[in-house]
């Protein structure tokens, strides 16, 4: 993991991501998760083009309960977007580049 992608608990979610004045995204994700192992790279890739311009986390929903429930995370790797400590996009599954970027670059716009 590099440092363009935080480590997200129960405890730093609400600081780093609700109350956050750039775009988040997060990824939910799984040690045990094949998908969420192919996306990785991709996320922390667009991480780096994106920096500056938005925030790239991950929560590992099997440490993270509180925060999983909260968003009723079925599926994983999950991507969702927040902006001004709201939901603006989510992305269920391992997706080509493209598609994540073409979400942020939406969010951005807007």
């Amino acid at each position: 993991m590099s440092e363009a992608v935080l480590q997200l608990t129960d405890s730093t979610f609400d600081a780093e991501v609700l109350k956050s004045s750039v775009p988040v995204l997060v990824d939910f994700w799984a040690e045990w998760c094949g998908p969420c192992r192919i996306v990785a790279p991709v996320v922390e890739e667009i991480a780096r083009l994106y920096q500056g311009k938005v925030k790239f986390a991950k929560v590992d929903v099997d440490s993270n309960q509180r925060i999983a429930t909260q968003y009723r995370i079925s599926s994983i790797p999950s991507l969702y977007i927040f902006k001004g400590g709201k939901v603006v996009d989510q992305i269920i599954g391992a997706v080509p580049k493209h598609q994540i970027t073409s979400a942020l670059d939406t969010v951005l716009a807007a």
